[in-house]
């Protein structure tokens, strides 16, 4: 077995004899590089050549921080510095390696048959086969070594049953043919037999089968260096007759005995090991015919690896990983929003976390072009949801209610931005690991204003490693239960690890405005003051208000005059991050009184983007509300007389807009409309119902002097009947929101 490294350069005349075609190798200078990883069967030359991937290699080049890829090319070689005694640990993590690597790369192949993945970085050839009258495509022969391998792992304890059945009663002794046929003296009046004879047993096939196995898993350690452990104590088929047996002899001899094999575990083990003879004749008769199963481009296995394990299969329909200007992303997934603290059975907030993986290790400086391009990524997740928010006509898509944007403060959330690099551990153990490598790893950042955290162009790019074996394994399992198990467990301690840096950078502090004051009016007098520093993160309370300030020197004086001006106004706490949740440490809420108005009842009108619409009536406050013919509308017209105010909301409480009515609603056909002085309510936004089903429309005058107080207000809590009428108006008590 011969060992290679991905992308290192090794002298030509050194791996020149193990490629069919070394022009493949494009030789510079006399030397080249391999650009593949994974296995082939040279079979012309006899030699299995497995290719590892550039991870395993230290900055200096080195293998386990000792060898360099020269040394190491033949594994069965003594002068190997891996055969000293003292090596097994990394001779045998070689030959790990290198099956973890191979059945990776064959996981990789079956999705990318189905589709999933790029087919043209894989190479694969296997050996073709006559049989039955057509030809076959056999399994490589790396398969069946690794099969029997497996085998002999696995049924260690079946192989013990059969020995022990097999010699039960060996040394017995048949004293019918020992009376007869051997010479006995007296000795001290007792009779002494000096030759007796034992019990002889007819030929045992399992245990002949048991031996040629035992003989197959001693040439694979001997010929491929495989570790095999061989518990039994038969007598192998000497090396000579095993040379026969590979060049035909074994399938004949495995044909002979087939008839006399009826349980499962022997059934199998037989065409385990006729698969290998079958194999190894075909080998030698079709000498030209190499086998091989490579990786063009690793990097894009590695890829398909994290993104396998960590990343999203279902992203809406318009968030594609593909985006319009061209670039790729890695991975995106929707996971827990950095800014909230979920309580238990409480809704999820969730944001989109962006990743990009890096296939070199983490002490390789990544490069400007790669951060710049998550930055990029992040922009542009940025700009889709905004796309949701304002809607291409001014709708709210039917693809979530994900809103990256907060209307109250009119900050932006925290998208988590990440590279992600494999290593592989000086334990060379396949641990489950995730590590920040605090020790060289480095935050990108990108902003425009120094001490503004909740800005759309404030973004961060953080750096971590993850066991590159361990990762690599659960990828070849390919067991879905494992690998859903530990993307949760990886996602959330991303989660933590990103909180964690932020919190490096930043003070947290969570704020609840005092009872004498209106937030969103002081939000918006202070505007300038606290804009990018502050954002509500629970939907279920936006009293809670959280301010993030620069810890860097140069914003000390700039966070004590915030913190004098918002002390003013709210209570505040001091916060060890974002984990921490605030509602548990600020006093609850001041009950708030429902707005005063006139009557008991409100209009609820659907209205998106009303900072837009608002120019159109805000002079009058005249507008005209479509009434159509169902349970909500019929509801409308029969409490107009209990309406004493208007409720302009777009399904969220920090949208929402109160106001009292001027004076009492009417009702008009539409053939009565005067559109030239109210407002129409209805827009390609409102998704509008056919005109046949529209009854009436109220005509409303808003009392615009002065909009009310709407905090303890919730509209969501007025159902609407399904998705079709969610745009209707609709009545409602005050005293019900």
């Amino acid at each position: 077995m011969k060992l290679l490294i991905e992308e290192y350069p090794y002298p030509v005349d050194q791996i020149r004899d193990l490629f069919p075609d070394v022009n493949e190798l494009d030789p510079v200078d006399g030397k080249a590089k391999v650009g593949y990883v994974g296995y082939y069967y040279h079979a012309t030359k006899g030699e299995s050549v497995f290719i590892l991937p550039k991870v395993v290699l230290d900055k200096d080049g080195k293998v386990f921080n000792e060898f360099s890829p020269e040394e190491i090319i033949d594994l069965q070689s003594e002068s190997n510095p891996l055969h000293a005694k003292n090596k097994k640990k990394e001779r045998d993590f070689l030959y790990g390696l290198s099956v973890w690597i191979y059945r990776a790369i064959a996981v990789y192949l079956e999705d990318a048959r189905r589709g999933n993945r790029d087919y043209t970085i894989i190479r694969h050839q296997k050996i073709v086969k006559q049989g039955n009258g057509k030809k076959e495509t056999a399994n490589t022969y790396l398969d069946i070594l690794l099969s029997l391998v497996d085998f002999a792992k696995q049924n260690r304890d079946w192989v013990t049953f059969i020995v022990r059945n097999a010699h039960s009663g060996l040394n017995k002794i048949n004293w019918v043919k020992t009376i007869s046929k051997s010479d006995a003296i007296l000795q001290d009046d007792e009779v002494v037999y000096l030759n007796p004879v034992n019990k002889k047993k007819q030929v045992n096939f399992d245990e002949e089968l048991l031996v040629i196995f035992y003989s197959i898993l001693n040439h694979i350690h001997d010929a491929y260096g495989f570790p095999v452990e061989t518990n039994v104590n038969y007598n192998l088929i000497p090396k000579k007759k095993f040379h026969k047996y590979l060049e035909g002899q074994g399938v004949k001899r495995l044909r002979k005995i087939k008839y006399k094999y009826f349980s499962d575990k022997a059934l199998q083990l037989w065409n385990l090991c006729y698969a290998f003879f079958e194999q190894s004749e075909n080998i030698r008769i079709h000498a030209s015919m190499n086998e091989f199963l490579l990786a063009k481009n690793f990097n894009i296995v590695f890829e398909a690896i994290i993104d396998e394990l960590i990343g999203e299969k279902t992203l809406p329909k318009r968030l594609n990983k593909k985006q319009e200007d061209g670039k790729t992303v890695d991975h995106l997934f929707l996971w827990d929003s950095l800014t909230h603290a979920r309580k238990p059975k409480e809704k999820k907030q969730e944001v989109y976390y962006i990743g990009d993986s890096k296939y070199y290790q983490q002490r390789n400086e990544i490069g400007r072009e790669s951060v710049a391009k998550q930055f990029t990524y992040a922009r542009n997740v940025i700009q889709w949801n905004l796309n949701l928010f304002f809607g291409e006509d001014g709708d709210v898509s039917e693809e979530g209610d994900f809103c990256l944007r907060d209307e109250l403060t009119e900050g932006y959330n925290v998208i988590p931005n990440f590279f992600i690099s494999g290593t592989v551990p000086q334990s060379l153990g396949y641990d489950d690991n995730i590590d920040v490598t605090s020790r060289r790893a480095t935050t990108y950042v990108s902003q425009q204003f120094n001490n503004r955290l909740f800005d759309r162009d404030t973004l961060l790019v953080t750096h971590y490693d993850v066991n590159f074996l361990f990762v690599l394994a659960l990828y070849a399992r390919n067991n879905p239960h494992r690998k859903r198990e530990w993307r949760e467990k990886v996602r959330n301690i991303f989660r933590d690890k990103i909180r964690d840096e932020l919190a490096k950078r930043y003070s947290f502090h969570a704020m609840r405005a005092r009872p004498e004051i209106n937030t969103a009016e002081w939000l918006e007098t202070h505007f300038k003051d606290v804009l990018g520093k502050v954002f509500a993160p629970y939907e279920t309370d936006k009293g809670v208000i959280a301010l993030a300030l620069n810890k860097d020197p140069k914003c000390q004086e700039e966070n004590e005059r915030i913190l004098s001006l918002v002390d003013e106004a709210f209570i505040r706490v001091p916060l060890k991050g974002l984990h921490e949740d605030p509602r548990a440490l600020l006093p609850a809420p001041a009950v708030s009184v429902n707005p005063a108005l006139p009557k008991p009842g409100v209009l609820m009108v659907m209205m998106m983007n009303y900072e837009q619409k608002l120019p159109k009536f805000a002079a009058t406050g005249k507008i005209a509300v479509p009434i159509p013919y169902t349970k909500d509308g019929m509801e409308i017209l029969g409490n107009a007389g209990d309406i004493g105010g208007v409720l302009i909301h777009a399904r969220s409480v920090n949208r929402q807009h109160l106001f009292k009515i001027a004076k009492p609603i009417q009702f008009v056909p539409k053939p009565e409309l005067p559109v030239d002085e109210y407002y129409v309510v209805r827009d390609k936004a409102t998704q509008p119902y056919p005109e046949e089903i529209i009854y009436v429309y109220a005509l409303v005058e808003i009392d615009m002097s002065e909009e009310l107080d709407s905090s303890s207000l919730d509209c969501r809590k007025k159902p609407f009947a399904d998705k079709t009428e969610r745009y209707e108006a609709q009545y409602a008590e005050i005293s019900t929101l």
